[in-house]
């Protein structure tokens, strides 16, 4: 388990550094329901991780098995696929990336967060995980890497948990300051949104690019003797 936790660490370590979610969950504090929008918001963000991670988990489990000495042919060219659409999708962040100091445009719909109704946030914390450009294909990279072990199928849960876990820390860490710390997090908070609006195009790039090189190696790996 500790193997396949290995594989997957980096991945889930990327999908927590998601600046738009950061953003908007720190918007979302900042609303009258903060607490209760804030809460609702990352577990729609949970949820949609693990459900991406278990459709994986289960299509693994239907596929041709790995052996334990290499994993199987599908899950190199799964990695190869995204590789390439995670290195493209890097060389368009970059090219997009708005001049030194300037922040980065924000989606028009952040800008009515304030009005969502507890529904409308809980399903935002959906999309934004399992529907994202950057956190889907990350997930099912992961869920792949997961079921391709020869570990039992509880323990393969349990680590896709893990990676839940590790995946939500980018909300989670900003909803622990609010929780805890109540107006004193205001400014805390403030900070970090412009920090992540500012800089949101160019580790989206940085990390697409770096990822995308990573599974594209892991594939070529798999299935090139």
């Amino acid at each position: 388990m500790g193997s396949a936790l290995g594989d997957v660490l980096g991945l889930a370590a990327a999908v927590a550094i998601s600046p738009l979610p950061i953003i908007a969950i720190i918007i979302i504090l900042g609303t009258p329901s903060g607490r209760l929008n804030g809460l609702l918001f990352t577990l729609g963000w949970v949820v949609g991780l693990f459900v991406l991670g278990a459709v994986m988990l289960a299509i693994g489990g239907s596929a041709p098995g790995s052996t334990p000495s290499k994993p199987a042919a599908w899950v190199g060219g799964l990695k190869l696929g995204l590789g390439v659409v995670l290195v493209l999708l890097g060389a368009r962040q970059w090219h997009r990336r708005p001049p030194s100091g300037a922040e980065a445009e924000l989606p028009k719909w952040m800008a009515a967060i304030d009005r969502f109704s507890p529904a409308k946030v809980l399903g935002l914390g959906v999309v934004l995980s399992a529907a994202n450009l950057k956190n889907a294909p990350l997930t099912i990279a992961a869920g792949a890497s997961i079921s391709a072990t020869a570990l039992p199928a509880g323990q393969k849960i349990a680590t896709l948990a893990l990676f839940v876990i590790i995946a939500s820390l980018g909300l989670l860490a900003p909803l622990a300051v609010f929780l805890f710390t109540g107006e004193r997090a205001k400014a805390t908070l403030s900070g970090w949104r412009s920090w992540a609006a500012r800089h949101n195009t160019a580790i989206m790039a940085v990390l697409f690019g770096v990822l995308g090189l990573k599974l594209l190696g892991d594939g070529i790996g798999i299935l090139v003797p």
